[in-house]
């Protein structure tokens, strides 16, 4: 433990021109009494720690001293490639390995370079959970995080409706989608063949390593996989089916208020304006009469359901009660 915070030490001083006691302290997470310790061993062990006295001192390596510890973990090195999302990071429980990373990085830089990764921070932060949503991270994805990393057999069992259903997965990749973590995995399906899945993490109930690694399929391909099972998903939930006319304002504003896939399909096979006014007809896939009902209402009047008649009359209720609300004296 004192060993690797030394190295760390090195590595702090080795990437700054000079750090104070109290600095050092907080990045090394020890006291300050510590650091003057760990100052005077490293100094008794060779390395040219020189410390600064007064207000304005602190400790400074002498003569543009290198270390070479600097070679990266293979955790370290894969977590670097991800230290754009800290959120992440630290769910998963990479953010130390993330931090040294960095940190040997930092330290290898030439002087001119030691700004780079301060510069980077501060112009680019990733905050991947949608607006007024309050993500919550899942206890087990640390665990599952480290058998996706080492490809290692994972026992899983999981909600399933009412039920815990109890999966041996094979954990290819994890996915952060608005706030939410899903496994992407290989299982053996109904036919004995291997099948590729996805599953929310928050719904596993218990997760066990197993003892045995599996063999990766190079040619899988994560973002492809996902791209295609979020599209069939999306697809997949527009069940029902209305009819509407837009205004020109409201063709605009369509894409928006409903899945803009499903929008877009929907302009695209309409027939052109019914009149000078612009008003256009369309046939909307959406999830059902409800989700319909709240996704289209954004729309206020330019907007008018001509089927089906039970949610016409959903929207003749509110103009009516949006009537007796606003009526003039």
């Amino acid at each position: 433990m004192r060993a690797a915070r030394l190295i760390k030490m090195v590595l702090l001083l080795q990437s700054r021109p000079s750090m104070t006691a109290a600095e050092l302290a907080r990045e090394l997470e020890v006291s300050e009494r510590t650091v003057t310790r760990d100052a005077q061993a490293l100094s008794e062990a060779g390395v040219p720690v020189y410390a600064d006295r007064g207000r304005t001192g602190g400790y400074r390596l002498v003569g543009g001293y290198r270390t070479r510890l600097t070679g990266l973990a293979r955790s370290e090195a894969e977590a670097l490639f991800l230290s754009g999302v800290p959120g992440a990071l630290r769910e998963m429980g990479l953010e130390d390995a993330a931090s040294a990373a960095r940190l040997k990085v930092s330290a290898a830089l030439m002087p001119s370079l030691s700004d780079a990764s301060h510069a980077a921070a501060q112009r680019f932060h990733l905050d991947a959970p949608g607006w007024f949503t309050e993500p919550r991270t899942p206890e087990l994805l640390p665990a599952v995080a480290d058998a996706v990393w080492d490809d290692r057999r994972l026992l899983a069992r999981y909600r399933r409706g009412d039920s815990d259903v109890e999966r041996e997965l094979e954990p290819y990749g994890l996915v952060l989608k608005a706030g939410v973590w899903y496994l992407c995995a290989r299982v053996t399906g109904r036919d004995s063949s291997p099948v590729h899945r996805v599953y929310r993490i928050d719904r596993f109930t218990a997760v066990e390593p197993g003892a045995e690694r599996f063999v990766r399929d190079e040619e899988f391909d994560l973002t492809a996989f996902w791209d295609e099972r979020a599209a069939q998903f999306a697809r997949s939930i527009l069940r029902a089916e209305v009819v509407v006319r837009l205004s020109p304002d409201g063709v605009r504003r369509l894409p928006y208020a409903v899945d803009p896939a499903a929008a877009r399909e929907a302009l695209e096979v309409a027939d052109g304006p019914e009149g000078s006014d612009g008003w256009v007809t369309v046939t909307l896939l959406v999830e059902s009469e409800e989700v319909a009902h709240s996704q289209l209402a954004g729309l206020g009047p330019d907007v008018e359901v001509l089927a089906p008649e039970s949610l016409r009359a959903r929207f003749t209720n509110d103009a009516l009660r949006l009537a007796a609300l606003y009526r003039h004296p």
